[in-house]
């Protein structure tokens, strides 16, 4: 059953007591603006106090989970760049809160590539499950930025440092198979399977008793969610200051330079 209210680029969908988030901007591979960030965060907040869900989903439309934040629309708002990068921060900030505090089962299903905020964000879900054709790919150093979405923790603690510092300073990109053997992910599967396989078992789990949910999800997350809280902040904080440095502004620059020519 579709949501009546549909943001622009979320589409809402709810299936009994689970609720599919997709990101929904083709046309730029999913990737998200601010506005796609504030949305993705009210979406999680409410669905958190909503008694009526029990599960969310989040996923991508098409090709990609998600190419990550639309630097375009960024460069494109209005305001001083220092007022535009505070903004930003600020929705990064908040969206990335939204997944940390949320209380419910939270499951990525990476359809596609997810490349930067996507891919650090999906990893703060509790389980990920992952087409054997996605990856992930964080290029922070390729824009003269740093880690984000509390990934300066997580992938340490889930892929180990060496594995880790690869992604983060050296921008590997990692396959599914590596995710699987890294336990980045849960399981991988063919694309033809998440609707004939994964989303049935998806259902079944929106009827497991959400207190019990909660209880397990607790006792589970109790050493890291202030960890994973003051990553976040330790990370907008160095973002802040990455994105007015001149390396910065000369990755994006010619980053961006790149992509009107493609």
């Amino acid at each position: 059953m579709a949501s009546a209210t549909q943001p622009a680029h979320l589409k809402l969908e709810r299936f009994g007591t689970v609720l599919r988030v997709a990101i929904n901007n083709p046309r730029k591979k999913n990737a998200l603006n601010k506005q796609a960030y504030q949305d993705l965060a009210d979406t999680l907040n409410a669905a958190n106090k909503d008694d009526g869900i029990n599960v969310v989903v989040i996923t991508g439309t098409g090709d990609y989970y998600s190419s990550g934040n639309d630097m375009v629309s960024t460069v494109a708002d209005e305001g001083s760049i220092e007022e535009k990068l505070a903004r930003g921060n600020a929705i990064l900030r908040d969206m990335v809160r939204a997944f940390i505090s949320f209380d419910k089962l939270l499951i990525a299903i990476i359809n596609g590539p997810a490349i930067g905020i996507a891919a650090t964000t999906a990893l703060l879900c509790d389980v990920v499950y992952m087409v054997d054709t996605a990856y992930f790919y964080t290029p922070f150093t390729k824009l003269g930025l740093c880690a984000e979405g509390c990934s300066s923790y997580t992938f340490p603690l889930l892929m180990g440092r060496s594995k880790a510092s690869e992604m983060l300073l050296l921008n590997h990109r990692m396959t599914a198979q590596e995710a699987l053997q890294f336990n980045v992910v849960g399981t991988v599967l063919k694309r033809d399977e998440i609707e004939s396989k994964l989303w049935p078992q998806i259902l079944e789990y929106g009827r497991l008793p959400i207190g019990s949910i909660k209880a397990g999800k607790m006792l589970i997350n109790r050493f890291q969610r202030e960890k994973l809280h003051e990553a976040n902040d330790h990370e907008t904080e160095a973002l802040m200051e990455r994105y007015q440095t001149e390396e910065s502004l000369n990755a994006v620059m010619e980053f961006m330079m790149r992509k009107s020519k493609m």
